[in-house]
Order: C-alpha cells, then structure tokens, then sequence
C-alpha cells in the first residue's frame, strides 16, 4: 500500500483532534503537546499512511501514550501491534475485545459471505483492495488491555469508552467530552465502498457479529452529547448524534 498521504486525507477538528482517511478506514489521532492519543490504525497495509499521519501532525510514533482500538477486525487492529513492539505503546479496548484481539477466535466477515454478496455493486472492488491490505492477515496483538477502570481514561483528549456491542462482542466507541466529538468506529458510519448510501448509518448486515445487537446499540450512542461524529467508514459528520442515530436507524428499517 502507498505510504502518502493527500493533503484532504487529514482532518483537523476541535483543538488537536485529527481524522485520517487511510485506504477505505479511518483513525483519529488526539494531540496534547507532543503526546497523543491513537483510535484505531487502519489496515495492516497502512503502516506507512499511519506513520506519515502521525508525521503530519508532529507526533513521533513514540510519542502515542496508547492505542486505543474501537474493535479487532483487521482494517482497525492492522498496525497496532507494530507501534506495541517498537515502542511499547499499550493497546486498549473492551475487555470483550481483548480475546478476539489476541485472535482466540475471529469475528470478521468470511470470504464466503463476500462471495455471496459479491453481485452487489462495489462489493468485489472492496475485497480486492481488503486482501490487498492485509484483510486477511494474520495480526494478533501480543498482551492487548483491557480499560483499567470505568469512565474517563487518563490520556491526551480523557476519551470515555462506550460500550457498543453487535458489530463485535466487545466494540467500543469512544466520546471525548470536552471536544463535543463521538468517534464511533463501526458501530455508526457514514460511507462504506459496499454500498451507495451516504450519511449516517448501519454497515451492511454481512460486517456484524449480530445485527441485532448493533441496532441496539444506536441507542446507547443516542445518549452521547456530541455534535461531531468520526466514524470508521466514511467522512465527518457534523450534527448531533442524536439526529445521526434516528437517520441510521430509520435507514435499518429499526
């Protein structure tokens, strides 16, 4: 995968809060001085995107007090345990999510089910450029954390988890209060190569561990004051979550 970056590829938002578009997912980089915090790492072939992102905005990679990782599906875990081995940077998430971390077991689309669904526009271009970044790699973190304790985490941003299980067993979002922004991972997205919908919404039924639950799940993010929305697929939204979830909701048909 190429290691540049395009200047509309970073975001800045309130403060030192940044978006990165890497190849099909996003991050966020959270700055405090030199230090920063890193949600999510983009694909395995994103190393060099990550790297040049951090580069950008004047964070060394060892700099990063943790990485903390909205769920373990490859296009989000991709890089983490390379920053982990090179700088000891810890890895963060649910403590339903450190077993599928560490690769105990996989909940991640199959290739059948792409097969299956590969009629759908978009989606065989998509799974091309996924393998091609190391979709189905073998990328499991070595000793990922659980969060040390509820509420607030004592890094750059104070982001506060919020349990959103359905995508996987142990997603997280991640609120940052004093920034009015919700990084919601997959559990909320705005675009995704599979499908023609823009705006807030659901990934399609094939990307979640249990449907069921991710819908469930909006009305936990329904309760987050936030007026800024960065989601793991698709641009920035701007408008308060609440809106964001009645529209995605309304798109499932929940």
């Amino acid at each position: 995968m190429q290691d540049t970056l395009r200047e509309d590829d970073i975001v800045r938002l309130h403060d030192d809060v940044y978006l990165v578009s890497g190849s099909n997912t996003n991050w966020v980089i959270v700055k405090d001085g030199d230090d920063a915090t890193l949600i999510d790492t983009g694909y395995p072939g994103d190393h060099g995107r990550l790297l040049a992102s951090l580069a950008a905005v004047g964070v060394d990679p060892g700099g990063v007090r943790a990485v903390l990782i909205t769920h373990a599906h490859n296009d989000h875990l991709g890089a983490a345990e390379r920053l982990r081995s090179a700088h000891g940077t810890p890895v963060l998430m649910h403590e339903e999510e450190v077993p599928h971390a560490r690769r105990e077991f996989l909940h991640q689309v199959s290739v059948g089910q792409v097969l299956a669904q590969a009629w759908r526009p978009g989606v065989l271009p998509w799974a091309v450029h996924a393998l091609r970044a190391g979709g189905t790699a073998h990328v499991p973190v070595t000793g990922p954390r659980p969060f040390p304790a509820p509420g607030a985490l004592d890094l750059p941003g104070a982001p506060v988890p919020v349990h959103t299980p359905g995508h996987t067993l142990g997603h997280s979002a991640y609120h940052l209060p004093g920034s009015g922004i919700l990084v919601s991972g997959d559990a909320l997205v705005t675009a995704h190569p599979t499908t023609r919908t823009t705006g807030p919404q659901l990934l399609p039924g094939m990307f979640h561990t249990d449907r069921d639950r991710a819908l469930a799940s909006l009305s936990v993010l329904e309760g987050v004051h936030a007026d800024v929305l960065l989601p793991g697929h698709g641009p920035v939204h701007h408008g308060s979550v609440k809106a964001a979830v009645a529209q995605a909701r309304e798109r499932a048909g929940g």
